[in-house]
Parts: structure tokens; sequence; C-alpha cells
């Protein structure tokens, strides 16, 4: 399976051409974010004209089409406003898996880049926090703060690419909780935050730092995933673990243990969802990216 490289993520743009992010809560998103606000200051965008009242500033009224139309016209503006929006890669080494199409990673990169090319082409900031996990660097966090456009989307790709797992490895328990309890004091009230992680290292440490987040954020979760974690070992023997660590596993005899392990797991992460009321996008390897995230995307309004 191919490694993403910065190249290919650079063209995941075209795909975020006619999506958007959609904002969950009206009252956040109006505190930040590509979105419309009542007060005028700096960084204003004209949005129509319309007759003239009483207690507008006549310095906006639209001369030329109050003498087209014989009667007093003005011109509301908007204010462009800019939403911090951060990806929060969980690269643990566990994630160089994969039974199909691309490794756990490779789907997480892929899918950080088309959501930070579709924030960028919105407007909104684009910042990410990444899990490390070169040779030596294993539970180091990359923090790169939002920038606009390009400034912002480029760096960040670039740190992904380098950061991925490029060997098998164990998963990381720790380094859930340690990028959401880094990422929560760099959040702006009204951010989006979308998290994305096998979520393997959920732990009530992990949650309670999700609790934290989603109070005054915009937080979605996009589990990543791959379909022989959910399904289990076929019939037959398989040498199975990480190089050194190996043994035998008998497919058929394993499948029930297998199974009710992964459905704890996959309960648990529900119930986190449901209690913080955060909404769960499940990703699968089998999938093309572009194909697997509609539930986060809309066409551009």
């Amino acid at each position: 399976m191919k490694l993403p490289d910065l190249e290919e993520l650079v063209a995941l743009r075209g795909a975020a051409h006619g999506l958007g992010l959609r904002a969950r809560r009206p009252v956040l998103s109006g505190l930040q974010g590509s979105h419309h606000s009542g007060r005028r200051g700096r960084g204003l965008e004209f949005e129509e004209v319309r007759l003239y009242a009483s207690g507008d500033d006549v310095r906006n009224i639209d001369w030329r089409v109050t003498a087209r139309r014989g009667r007093p016209h003005t011109k509301l503006y908007r204010e462009e406003r800019e939403r911090p929006v951060w990806l929060l890669a969980d690269l643990h080494a566990g994630l160089f898996f994969g039974s199909r199409r691309q490794f756990k990673s490779a789907l997480l990169l892929r899918a950080a880049a088309l959501l930070g090319w579709v924030a960028a082409e919105g407007g909104d900031r684009v910042g990410a926090v990444i899990v490390e996990t070169r040779p030596g660097v294993d539970g180091a966090l990359r923090i790169l703060p939002p920038r606009g456009r390009e400034a912002g989307v480029l760096p960040v790709l670039q740190s992904l690419v380098a950061a991925q797992p490029c060997a098998p490895g164990l998963p990381d328990p720790a380094s859930l909780g340690l990028a959401l309890h880094s990422l929560r004091p760099l959040l702006q009230p009204g951010s989006l935050v979308l998290v994305m992680s096998d979520f393997s290292g959920l732990d009530d440490n992990a949650a309670s730092a999700l609790a934290g987040i989603s109070l005054h954020n915009d937080c979605r979760l996009l589990r990543i995933a791959d379909p022989l974690e959910s399904a289990g070992l076929p019939p037959g023997n398989y040498r199975v673990g990480l190089p050194g660590k190996l043994w035998w596993l008998d497919g058929e005899r394993s499948r029930p243990a297998w199974h009710a392990a992964w459905m704890r797991r996959e309960h648990h992460l529900d119930a986190v969802a449901d209690r913080l009321g955060l909404p769960l996008v499940r990703l699968s390897t089998a999938d093309d990216v572009v194909e697997s995230l509609p539930p986060l995307l809309r066409e551009a309004a």
C-alpha cells in the first residue's frame, strides 16, 4: 500500500470545491467563522442593497441605485470573520495497519487533507495538533496555529506526511488524551475541532478533555477503522503481532472473543459521543475518502 505524499494531499484540493463545513451551533458559529454578523467593523464584505430606512448610515447610500430607481437605497455589509478549524490527528504507530485499499494512517491523512482544504476554501483558518510517531519522537506533538488559505493548509499537510508511521508499532494509549489536553488551552470559543483517531486510547482522561473542548466549541469525531477489526480473522491459522512478538492464532476460534472486544470498544465510543452530544463519523480503509465524508460535508451555500 502506498503512503500518501504531499503531492497527493495537495491534489485533494480539487475534491474540496463545492463542499463546506456546516456550523452545528448557531450561537457559537456567530462568534467565529465565515458567517453573517450584525456588527460592522474592519473586514467588511458587501452583501446587498435595500431601500433606505430611518437610522441607516447615510454614508452607505448607493447613489447609483438611488438615481436609477428614484428612491434612496443603502448598501448592507457583513463582517468577514475567520473561524479557527483545528485538525487533531492521533497518528500513533498502531495506525500502520490496513487490510483493504489503504492503511488506517493513510486514510487519516487523506481525510485531514480534504477537510483542511474544505475549511480553507470556506474562508476559515486551519491549524493542527499532530501526534508524532517517527523513531525517537513517539508521543511528541506537532502544534501548528491556525492560519488562512494555503499558508494554513500546506504546513499542516507537510507535517502530516512527516509524522505518519512508516512501520508497524504498538498503539499509544496516551496519545489521544495528550493531544486533546494540549489543544484545549489553545482554543478560541466557537472553534471547530475535528478529532481524527481510531479511539483505541479513549479512556476517562481523553473523554474528560473532549467534554471540556465541546463545551464552548463545535467538536466532531472521525473514527478510523479497518473492516478486519470488526469482522475478525477468517478461518485458518495466522501469525499475528509485531516483528519479534509473533504468535499463531486460529481465526475460527478467536473470532467470538475478537468480536466481543471490538463491540465493547464501539459501545464505549458511542456512549461518549452520545453523552457529549458529538457527531461521530466512521471512516473505513475500504472506502475512498472523497466518498466517505458526506456526513460532514455539504454543498456551499
